[in-house]
């Protein structure tokens, strides 16, 4: 499966984020996200980026007004006892997993993700610094397959 071989097709990745989310909740772990935070139009906060990274814990219970949309993931949640708003561009999620278990999934790369982010340029434009909202575990190490270490 290529994606040349689809002319037009919108990019696959918002569609495997939701699934594995929906896999993962429904068996009753809690999702993380792992993000590279040097990507254009991340707004996380600052503190918890680590080496341009962040881990984002996106269970029910840890944010609000979680939107998994085509384009980004965006919700509220609480970092240091304030409310701040995360958006996170689909291009940026490196992969989702199961803090539990460290099951999930790396996401591939498409075509779309070649392409520079609009959103990007307004998000820096406000003049708020890439952000994450991780509060969870460490990112898992690149390899064959994902895992927390503790």
């Amino acid at each position: 499966m290529s994606d040349t071989a689809a002319p037009g097709m919108t990019s696959h990745r918002p569609y495997l984020l939701r699934a594995l989310y929906a896999w993962i909740a429904d068996n009753g772990m809690t999702p993380h996200l792992l993000v590279d935070a040097t990507c254009a139009g991340v707004r996380v906060p600052a503190h918890t980026i680590k080496d341009g990274k962040v881990v984002l814990n996106i269970a029910d219970r840890a944010v609000a007004h979680l939107d998994m949309g085509n384009d980004a993931v965006a919700f509220t949640a609480r970092f240091g006892g304030v409310s701040q708003a995360v958006i996170v561009p689909v291009a940026a999620v490196l992969a989702i997993y199961a803090r539990e278990t460290g099951q999930g999934m790396a996401l591939p790369e498409d075509a779309s993700t070649a392409e520079p982010d609009a959103g990007a340029e307004a998000a820096s434009a406000d003049g708020l610094p890439p952000d994450d909202g991780g509060d969870g575990p460490p990112a898992p190490k690149r390899g064959a397959h994902l895992r927390i270490v503790k």
